[in-house]
C-alpha cells in the first residue's frame, strides 16, 4: 500500500533531521538545526487593523503574553555568534492563549525565502550538503542557489534584525473574509547590522550577552507585519517573494521584556510549531509547512527523550504559562 501524504511527509521529515545530525553531529537535548538559541519573554499587542484581518484571540484581546526564541543556524550549540554560518538567524514566537494548553506560534528568520519549495529537496539539499555536491544541487535548482547567493549580514543584535514567516497564511475576520499574508517582524529600533571587519574581535556569545543586557536596561520592540498576497500570487511555494509593493499592514507589537531564567532547559522542552492551529488564522496549501511540523515534532520528541521531559517541572517564565509551554 502506498503511504498516505501524511506518511510521506513524517518519513520524509524523520530523514531530514537523521539527515541533519549525520552533518553536525548528534547533540543530545539540542535541535538538528537552530541549535544554538535564546529565550525571552514579553507581550504582543494588537492594532485595529489586525482585529479586522482576523478573529484569532491573540489579534483581538488587549495582549497577550509572548515567548520568543532567537536562535542562529546549523546544528551547532556551540556555534560562535560571529560565525557567517549562524546566518540566517531564527525568530519563534510563542503567543499564550489560555492555561490548558492554548498557544500558537509564528516562525521566521532573518531571510525573506527559502531554498527549496517542498521537504523532499530539503532532504535532498541536506544530503548534496553531506556528500559535498552542494554545486551540483545548486546548478539545478535556482531558487537553492538565490538563496546560498543571498547577502546574509550578523545583525547588531537579535533585537535589530528583520525576520521573515516565509510561508503563506490565511487570516479570516469575523465576518469570514479571508486574506492571505505573510507575517515579518521589523525591528522598531531600526534594521541594524555588522560588516565582516565590525565583527572582529567580538566575543563568541555577543548576540546573546548584547539581548540580556540591553533587556537589563529596559523593554525592546518589535512590529508584527502583514504582507498581504494579491490574487496572483502564490501561497504554496516560498521560493518565490511577493512584490515589495505588495500592501503591509501593522498587525502589532511585540515588547521583549526579559531574558527567561533557565532559558537551556526550557528550549530543550518547547516545541514550536508552525501550523497555527487556532480559529482566525488557516495554514495555506504550501506543503512546507506541514513539513516544518513534523521535523519540529520529531525533533522535539527527541529532545524531550534525551532530558527525561516531565511538564510539571517546566520553568515559570510567565504567570500560568508553563504548562501551556508544552
Amino acid at each position: 500500500m502506498p503511504l498516505s501524504t501524511n506518511d510521506k511527509t513524517n518519513e520524509v521529515a524523520g530523514a531530514t533531521v537523521k539527515q541533519l545530525h549525520d552533518i553536525f553531529g548528534a547533540h543530545s537535548g539540542y535541535r538538528p538545526a537552530h541549535a544554538k538559541g535564546l529565550l525571552v519573554s514579553g507581550t504582543f499587542t494588537p492594532t485595529e487593523e489586525a482585529k479586522a484581518l482576523s478573529k484569532a484571540p491573540h489579534f483581538n484581546n488587549d495582549s497577550t503574553s509572548v515567548v520568543v526564541r532567537y536562535s542562529s543556524s546549523t546544528g551547532l550549540p556551540q556555534l560562535p555568534d560571529t560565525d557567517p554560518n549562524g546566518d540566517p538567524r531564527g525568530m519563534a514566537t510563542r503567543f499564550f492563549l489560555g492555561s490548558d494548553r492554548k498557544h500558537t506560534d509564528i516562525i521566521a528568520h532573518s531571510t525573506p525565502f527559502f531554498p527549496v519549495n517542498n521537504g523532499e529537496d530539503f532532504l535532498n539539499f541536506f544530503k548534496a550538503v553531506a556528500a559535498g555536491t552542494v554545486p551540483d544541487f545548486l546548478g539545478s535548482h535556482p531558487a537553492a542557489l538565490a538563496f546560498v547567493q543571498a547577502p546574509k549580514p550578523t545583525p547588531k543584535s537579535f533585537a535589530t534584525e528583520a525576520y521573515y514567516g516565509v510561508n503563506a497564511f490565511k487570516l479570516i475576520s469575523a465576518d469570514g473574509k479571508e486574506t492571505f499574508v505573510r507575517y515579518r517582524v521589523m525591528p522598531d529600533a531600526g534594521h541594524q547590522t555588522y560588516d565582516t571587519a565590525e565583527l572582529e574581535g567580538k566575543s563568541s556569545d555577543f548576540l546573546h550577552e548584547e539581548l540580556r543586557e540591553r533587556l537589563n536596561s529596559g523593554t525592546s520592540s518589535l512590529s508584527l507585519m502583514a504582507q498581504i498576497a494579491e490574487s496572483d500570487d502564490p501561497t504554496n511555494d516560498a521560493t518565490i517573494h511577493w512584490p515589495e509593493e505588495r500592501k503591509q499592514v501593522k498587525l502589532g507589537t511585540i515588547t521583549l521584556e526579559k531574558v527567561v531564567e533557565d532559558s537551556d532547559e526550557l528550549q530543550r522542552t518547547l516545541i514550536f510549531d508552525p501550523v497555527p492551529r487556532v480559529d482566525g488564522v488557516d495554514a495555506s496549501d504550501d506543503p512546507l509547512i506541514d513539513f516544518r511540523a513534523s521535523v519540529y515534532l520529531q525533533s522535539g520528541k527527541e529532545r524531550r527523550a534525551a532530558g527525561g521531559y516531565n511538564p510539571e517541572k517546566l520553568p515559570k517564565f510567565v504567570p500560568e504559562a508553563a504548562k501551556v509551554a508544552t
